[in-house]
């Protein structure tokens, strides 16, 4: 089957040349002349290729490469640019483009260049059917821009053999980035070992990485292999590596070097094969500017940096996990719920979240197994959340009584969704008073 090729550029008279060089080496081309047109176009029909140049007046390459992507993430796309900068070139990979051109093109180097994005679109197609494999980050919860951006990254360098850094404060979910990135490459049938080195006193953490022999310290009753040898023929996940004191640093380098171990207590190195992942909510280059952390390892890991948004960097994304976790712990807990009432939602959107996403978990939970209604209400939350705003939502000083009274039922039936038992519930009345109350104040039309 004639391969189908995508061609951006603004500039007609190097489109022209193109299109006719591309039809003689028989391939069937369409055009665009803007990035906001080869994205319709990806959408309207099947390619095997995107071929853009960078710099156009509407919607640059760049732009119109992270939209196609995020159309649709195995779509090869090569960038061609006349700047030969590498910022531009970071960008373009950053994005996920599978290489970049210069021009004028070389056109060996540009039909080399198709021929490595049909074969890397040949083989996402016949993974995908031949065994049915899911996008790997489709366990990670998004849409916003910054997880986009994440995403097609993971998705690029997954398949690769490059040792990753994944940086992020604590519970942006760091854990399951490394997750991704190894059920995308081709280690996912064997395992992902993970090791959290801030867990474990520094001769336990190298007994947990390397192994030891019988004998080798006081308990150590049994010979017994390290992560290292776990994660042979995978992939070696180490959480909190700015945890790890310098000594072990010296150790870790030289396994990674030589791709070989030795059990405490053994003169014998065993041979392993494993990619290594890691992650650390600290900042390792001020690290190895203070000497807390070695530089010529922190180079060994940071072929590949990914860093993880916080969870106030992509505040359209807290409704989607906040749903998730809700049905996640409603299952757990054989509850049922309809949603958060306007309110709740009001308050998870303007948190600052310094726990990020594991305290929004931790929030979900907790109101799960509070609340005994049908709806997560604002007395459903932990008392900081509820504080925050407290001054800006309570009644207005100067109400009487009675119309603080009525602003506060019916306040209460819009945050609940007109659900009078769970606003009865809130208010702390019997849903008979409730009843009396709205009729008197002329709520319950």
């Amino acid at each position: 089957m004639t391969a189908r090729i995508l061609v951006v550029d603004d500039d007609r008279a190097h489109m022209t040349m193109l299109v006719a060089m591309l039809g003689s080496w028989g391939y069937e081309v369409d055009t665009a002349d803007d990035g906001a047109m080869a994205v319709a176009r990806v959408r309207e029909r099947a390619y095997d290729v995107v071929l853009t140049d960078v710099r156009m007046a509407e919607v640059d390459g760049i732009e119109a490469l992270r939209r196609i992507k995020s159309y649709n993430p195995y779509l090869p796309v090569l960038i061609m640019t006349a700047y030969s900068s590498v910022d531009v070139a970071v960008q373009a990979l950053k994005a996920g483009a599978l290489d970049y051109l210069h021009k004028p093109l070389d056109f060996d180097e540009l039909r080399q260049g198709l021929t490595r994005a049909l074969e890397q679109g040949m083989a996402h197609r016949s993974v995908l059917v031949s065994r049915g494999e899911a996008d790997p980050v489709s366990e990670m919860i998004g849409d916003s821009p910054p997880m986009r951006e994440l995403a097609a990254m993971i998705r690029a360098v997954a398949p690769s053999e490059a040792s990753v850094l994944i940086l992020g404060e604590s519970g942006t979910g760091k854990e399951l980035v490394a997750k991704a990135l190894h059920e995308g490459s081709p280690r996912k049938a064997r395992q992902l070992v993970t090791v959290n080195c801030a867990a474990l006193a520094e001769n336990l953490l190298e007994s947990e990485l390397f192994g030891h022999e019988k004998g080798a310290y006081t308990g150590a009753q049994r010979q017994r292999d390290g992560r290292f040898v776990q994660a042979d023929g995978g992939t070696l996940f180490l959480d909190e590596i700015g945890e790890m004191a310098p000594a072990l640093q010296a150790k870790l380098l030289r396994a990674l070097q030589q791709g070989e171990v030795q059990r405490l207590g053994s003169d014998r190195s065993i041979r392993v094969d494993v990619r290594v992942l890691a992650a650390t909510n600290r900042d390792l280059e001020a690290e190895v500017r203070a000497g807390g952390f070695r530089e010529d390892l922190y180079y060994r890991l940071n072929v590949i940096a990914l860093r993880v948004p916080a969870l106030r960097e992509r505040p359209e994304d807290i409704p989607l996990l906040a749903k998730h976790f809700l049905h996640r712990f409603a299952q757990r807990n054989s509850k049922t719920y309809r949603g958060f009432t306007p309110r709740v939602m009001d308050l998870m959107l303007h948190y600052d979240w310094p726990g990020n996403v594991r305290e929004l978990e931790n929030v979900v939970e907790r109101a799960v197994i509070l609340s005994p209604g049908e709806f997560v209400t604002e007395n459903d939350l932990p008392a900081n959340m509820r504080e925050a705003e407290k001054p800006v939502n309570g009644p207005a000083v100067g109400l009487s009584l009675e119309d603080a009274e009525r602003e506060a039922i019916a306040r209460t039936l819009e945050q609940v969704g007109n659900n009078k038992s769970e606003a009865a519930r809130v208010l702390g009345v019997t849903r008979v008073t409730l009843r009396s109350k709205m009729k008197k104040f002329g709520l319950d039309s």
